[in-house]
């Protein structure tokens, strides 16, 4: 699908997106082209949907407020149901999942108040309950894995960070929807240049934004094997669990959510991508069994259909 210099621009700037006045002028220089081809370039990759945006990634829960959420969709309506979900501005990642429990998206909003809103209003609208399942703990959320060798960082940051502030959120939230594909796209956002790296440094050091780089599109660049892997873990026990499975290279996202009682029994989650479904199955049966994961209950739930992914909206 890609050229060498194509895959290049877009796995290698997944993360470590140049914190200059011309960004795309030093990537052009590292990958030796010229500025313009490469905003061409990012640009062409764009249109063809392998990445969403460049752009940083926040911690959760820092702009605004999330949850992950679920619904039980009688099949028949499940086009039309998800149809209304992804309407609403604030749920960004929505996809079908091999379970009874088969619609699964992420909402996002400007505060805890406004995002419960948001899930009611879906239920008034689709006459359906939707699952909560805010996040307790997190253990690897980043996303931005090396295309070749799944390689990420997987340092665990348990620091606190600081709630932003209503201007720094407000800048935040526009930030997250992606930097223009222009020479100057700092210049953007009406601050100095200066000054808005200078946050962006200051973020990126504190926990705050997780990376800056390219928003990967994986499903269209062949990923289209990925499993939601659930385990029901007594809490005592989770928070380690989780800790081992985040250390696996195999893992590409692994937490720790609140169950939803009677409805759903499970608390720690991770994802596994690929590119075919046997391989993923056969990753998912080592990490149980290498991460003593294997004597709890466990369900595995592949995608089948992306309804939307985009970037979070929090207002």
């Amino acid at each position: 699908m890609l050229d060498a210099t194509g895959f290049r621009l877009l796995n290698a700037w997944q993360r470590d997106f140049p914190l200059v006045p011309r960004p795309f002028a030093r990537i052009a220089a590292d990958c030796g082209l010229d500025e313009d081809d490469v905003l061409a370039r990012f640009a062409q990759l764009r249109s063809r949907g392998l990445i969403d945006r460049i752009a940083p990634v926040f911690r959760p829960n820092t702009v605004g407020a999330s949850t992950l959420a679920a619904m039980r969709v009688p099949p028949e309506r499940l086009a039309r149901v998800a149809a209304q979900v992804s309407a609403h501005a604030g749920v960004n990642h929505n996809y079908e999942r091999e379970n009874p429990v088969n619609l699964w998206f992420v909402a996002a909003a400007s505060s805890p108040a406004a995002l419960q809103w948001t899930l009611s209003c879906i239920e008034h609208e689709t006459g359906l309950p939707v699952l909560r399942l805010p996040l307790l703990e997190e253990f690897h959320i980043d996303l931005g894995f090396d295309l070749r060798t799944h390689a990420a960082p997987r340092a665990a940051r348990d620091e606190a960070v600081a709630p932003l502030g209503d201007e720094e959120r407000s800048l935040a939230a526009r930030l997250a929807a992606g930097l223009p594909l222009a020479q100057h796209p700092f210049a953007a956002f009406g601050l100095p240049e200066a000054e808005l790296i200078g946050t962006l440094r200051r973020w990126l050091d504190n926990g705050v934004v997780r990376r800056i780089g390219a928003v990967v599109r994986h499903r269209r660049l062949g990923y289209e094997a990925n499993a939601m892997v659930v385990w029901d873990v007594p809490e005592g026990e989770a928070s380690a669990a989780g800790r081992r499975l985040a250390g696996d290279s195999a893992v590409t996202l692994c937490y720790r959510r609140a169950r939803a009682l009677p409805d759903w029994r499970y608390n720690l989650y991770c994802m596994v991508h690929g590119r075919a479904r046997d391989p993923v199955a056969r990753e998912i049966e080592r990490l149980s069994a290498r991460h003593g994961l294997g004597g709890y209950a466990r369900e595995v739930l592949f995608s089948t259909r992306c309804f939307s992914q985009r970037a979070a909206r929090y207002g």
